[in-house]
């Protein structure tokens, strides 16, 4: 037997209905914080070597994000 739900909803209404906490005043922080640090240090070593300081674990993590990425952007045949 196979069911399929479909669910209308915005992203906001799926947080709230999963009970995932809004980190939008996070979010706008850290961009905030790295449009500040961008503006004080134009180059772009500067800005890559924040990006990585800032990133959760570090490479590790940039490279599982890029692979998540890859892999969602490649269509299923």
């Amino acid at each position: 037997m196979k069911i399929n739900v479909e669910i209308e909803c915005t992203p906001e209404e799926a947080r709230r209905a999963m009970g995932l906490p809004d980190l939008a005043p996070v979010h706008e922080r850290y961009v905030q914080l790295m449009v500040q640090a961008v503006e004080k240090q134009a180059t772009p070593e500067a800005f890559e070597a924040l990006v990585r300081n800032w990133a959760p674990m570090g490479e590790a993590g940039m490279n599982f994000w890029r692979t998540m990425f890859e892999s969602g952007s490649k269509t299923g045949g």
